[in-house]
């Protein structure tokens, strides 16, 4: 069995952390790239990571042990090296690293005399904010000419540049997570569904090195269903005479304006079957809900004509409405903890010799003395750098505001839900411009906050949810946890020096218009497009806009205060924050479905049953993220591309 320690310090768990994240690097920016296949670290909770941390704990981890007991990894070091994984994965590709250059080199490869970037957008931009010379970034999306070598000086001091913001970034977000770990973890008792398929897989009986998981049929038979499935479409690819499996479908209702979405997801149903019924009745009734008062709204032609951007829900009124409910649910979270984080600041405030008797706080992963005050440093850190960049300080202030609440809440949704697909319903960039208005921001502001779209629009994977999933594993055992603070910084330094290399040298090689399609051309476009019609068009505040958020922010309020009062109340509020959230539209079926499989279990069976059928379920979680992987290595090689077994 994995050896229990007192302490997260190792470094050859760290170092193995580093190897594996890298692997996964590798794999997935030439999945997506390349192959053109599944991709592999799009969510909260990665395939690819997964899938090489399943390996380790079925394969790696037994053979060391067979060669010498000293040598297996320990219970601590498997937690370790899965966090280094998730915060690695967050950060390779959608997160971040694969947004970043396109977005900076966009406004200058795709200028033209008609849509005048040169002039509305480019005079704006920082010189250290993007690269330089036109031949530099003509060849990062056309190719390298025969015998050229890649200009890695152009991108140096972008780069950096770009880094400093983002680690104070991540830093903050580490510091909020350890500062809300114990209210959120032993106080509130999160259930975070998504630390249940590693867990289940490190925890042993102390009869055998491998888990009690790996050992029963129902797991297997889930894991099966979900890989069989996915490895009969994978044929279908190289054999079209083979017949698809379609676990998706579609109907056009309200005259044709709205589609109606029936998905069959894996991940999700094995996910949704660990979460309490009231989180999944309210994240599917929502969802209809708000569907049908949409296809109302169409019909009867009850529409806003701001413009919100394309990411999270693009409908502006809904938009602002799950807006006001983050923020309803995130400051009214931070009330309930009121107690807790005074208990914090105290801590970090007061003198050596009076802490005695305060929270205890050696279990976290830092003190919460140094919590605090990196999160101040580190806040003041990125102020000063937006500012610098180009944005007022009010609208850098206001900025971050929405930023940290939608991380904030994303994270504490993620941690109650457990799925692993969803985002929220809007992004900080359009709705600083939508409160303080773009004639207000100025085009240097606006320009400005085009550039944040690389790490706060595709919020499918970002760091705070992964640093979460590890602090609540870790919240385990009562071992010093230390080490982990600098593991995880070096893990991101780490992945955005690899994953940003493999992308300039991916680029330069092939031409970033012949990869991602998303990644360089289109999604890579969004930003500039957005901030043109802003500058071309400045917007004033928006009061529909207000009023939504206002109304989004009350009902919310009344929500989580019904639930917090009438234990009998069936939705949870969760459900209305993110139920207009496309991704919601798209997997409402999967949520239902189980459900109404969990309420017959529980009715019929009892408890004991639906224990009985957890194995089962997370099989189908395992089993799809395998098979993911698995035909990415048959793709790579047989040769061939385009064979995406899994998405959502």
């Amino acid at each position: 069995m994995p050896m229990h320690k007192d302490t997260y310090f190792s470094w050859r768990a760290c170092l193995t952390g580093l190897f594996l994240s890298l692997l996964v690097i590798v794999a997935d920016q030439f999945s997506v790239n390349i192959i053109r296949g599944s991709f592999l670290t799009i969510d909260h909770m990665p395939a690819g990571g997964i899938f090489i941390f399943f390996l380790l704990v079925l394969f790696i981890n037994p053979i060391l042990y067979k060669i010498n007991k000293s040598l297996q990894f320990s219970y601590q070091e498997l937690i370790l090296i899965y966090t280094m994984l998730l915060v690695s994965c967050s950060i390779s590709t959608m997160g971040l690293c694969s947004q970043l250059c396109p977005i900076i080199a966009m406004p200058y490869y795709y200028a033209t005399p008609e849509n005048r970037w040169a002039q509305i957008i480019q005079p704006h931009l920082k010189p250290w904010l993007v690269p330089h010379g036109e031949k530099t970034i003509q060849y990062f999306f056309e190719g390298l000419p025969k015998g050229m070598q890649v200009p890695w000086l152009a991108w140096i001091l972008p780069l950096i540049s770009w880094f400093i913001l983002i680690l104070s970034l991540y830093v903050m977000m580490i510091c909020i997570n350890v500062i809300l770990r114990k209210q959120w973890v032993d106080r509130e008792k999160l259930i975070y569904p998504l630390t249940r398929l590693p867990l289940e897989m490190i925890q042993t009986d102390g009869k055998s090195i491998l888990s009690p998981f790996f050992k029963n049929k129902l797991m297997w038979l889930g894991f099966a269903i979900p890989f069989l499935i996915s490895s009969w479409n994978g044929v279908h690819h190289y054999f079209h005479f083979i017949p698809q499996i379609q676990l998706a479908n579609d109907i056009e209702i309200f005259q044709k304006t709205i589609f109606f979405y029936f998905r069959i997801s894996f991940p999700i149903i094995g996910f949704t079957y660990l979460i309490n019924q009231e989180v999944a009745l309210g994240l599917w009734v929502f969802n209809l809900l708000f569907t049908l008062i949409q296809g109302g709204f169409n019909i009867t032609g009850i529409s806003s004509t701001e413009n919100v951007g394309i990411y999270g829900i693009r409908d502006p009124i809904f938009a602002h409405l799950g807006t006001g409910a983050f923020f309803a649910y995130v400051l009214l979270g931070l009330w309930i903890a009121r107690g807790h984080l005074k208990d914090v600041f105290i801590k970090a405030f007061s003198r050596s010799s009076a802490k005695k008797n305060l929270i205890d706080d050696s279990q976290e992963m830092i003190s919460y003395k140094s919590a605090v005050w990196c999160l101040i440093i580190s806040s003041l850190i990125a102020l000063l750098w937006l500012v610098t960049s180009g944005m007022g300080v009010m609208t850098a202030i206001t900025f971050m505001i929405f930023g940290f609440i939608f991380w904030i809440g994303l994270t504490k949704i993620i941690s109650e839900s457990g799925i692993p697909t969803i985002i929220p319903p809007s992004i900080a960039s359009s709705q600083t411009i939508s409160s303080l208005g773009g004639a207000n921001i100025g085009d240097q502001g606006l320009t400005s906050l085009g550039m944040t779209y690389p790490y706060s629009s595709d919020m499918r994977t970002f760091p705070m949810s992964a640093v979460s999933q590890g602090l609540k594993l870790s919240s385990n055992d009562k071992a010093k946890k230390r080490f982990m603070f600098w593991a995880i910084i070096l893990v991101i330094a780490v992945t955005f020096i690899a994953a940003n290399f493999i992308t300039l040298k991916l680029a330069y090689t092939y031409g970033g218009a012949n990869l991602n399609k998303w990644f360089f051309i289109e999604g890579a476009k969004r930003p500039s497009v957005f901030i043109a019609q802003q500058i071309n068009a400045p917007s004033v505040i928006n009061q529909l806009g207000w009023g939504c958020r206002i109304i989004g922010a009350v009902i919310m309020g009344a929500l989580i205060l019904v639930r917090y009062n009438f234990l009998w109340w069936p939705l949870h509020p969760i459900g209305f924050a993110v139920g207009g959230v496309s991704w919601i539209g798209q997997l409402w079926f999967s949520i239902f479905l189980v459900w109404l499989i969990k309420w017959v279990m529980l009715k019929y069976g009892g408890n004991d049953l639906y224990r009985k059928g957890t194995p089962f379920f997370l099989g189908l979680v395992l089993g799809q993220y395998s098979a993911a992987c698995i035909w990415f290595l048959i793709d790579v090689i047989a040769g061939g591309t385009g064979n995406t077994v899994f998405w959502i």
